[in-house]
């Protein structure tokens, strides 16, 4: 790929992800002003400044624009490498490195989170919604967790390594949460990726302590 078609890309992209952030800022507005009745696509499309049809390009409905989407865990070789790093490689650095890299691919809006925050809370349903969506992507780093287990040990028994791995991702997402926290509540100009890392480093120390 030429340099101008790496810098036009990442223009698309620019502009993709200031378009979906002026919907979701404009859907949780006036959702959190008029409730989820009383708000239409045509006015959060109106609000956003684009068209209807535009804002089906970006989500399904008001209440999915509400909600927000999840990055998506990587796949390909970073999830390999992890899965054959084999015994003697930390598994809670290795979660570390794919989750650093979920976080940085997206990026992260700390005003979005907060006003995103206020209207779940008065929505129940939506609320709901959102840990659905958390559940499902917690669920695949255990699928991930578990391939791990069962290449360091081929003799474990495919249902322990599925337990097991939903256990370790229990804690990854704890650490995750940990880190949202963390960052939510300080500076604006500080990375989540960061915050990321630094809960990782925590937990090892807490998790030494207690094998101590």
């Amino acid at each position: 790929m030429t340099a101008s078609a790496t810098e036009e890309l990442g223009l698309r992209e620019r502009k993709r992800r200031a378009t979906r952030r002026a919907i979701q800022l404009a859907v949780i507005d006036l959702v959190g002003e008029r409730g989820l009745d009383g708000t239409t696509v045509d006015e959060i499309s109106r609000q956003a400044d684009i068209s209807p049809r535009t804002f089906f390009n970006y989500f399904a409905s008001k209440e999915d624009a509400v909600v927000g989407e999840l990055p998506p865990l990587p796949s390909g070789e970073l999830v390999e490498r992890f899965v054959s790093a084999g015994r003697g490689a930390s598994l809670l650095d290795g979660l570390a490195e794919i989750i650093v890299e979920t976080v940085e691919g997206e990026g992260h809006d700390q005003e979005l989170m907060q006003r995103r925050k206020s209207v779940l809370q008065q929505h129940p349903h939506l609320f709901a919604m959102r840990i659905a969506r958390m559940r499902r992507l917690e669920d695949e780093m255990g699928s991930i967790v578990a391939r791990r287990l069962l290449a360091d040990d081929p003799s474990l028994e495919p249902s322990v390594a599925e337990s097991r791995g939903r256990l370790v991702a229990n804690v990854a997402f704890a650490a995750m949460r940990h880190a949202w926290g963390s960052w939510a509540r300080g500076d604006r100009d500080s990375r989540l990726a960061d915050h990321v890392t630094e809960s990782f480093a925590e937990l090892k120390i807490v998790l030494s302590s207690d094998a101590a």
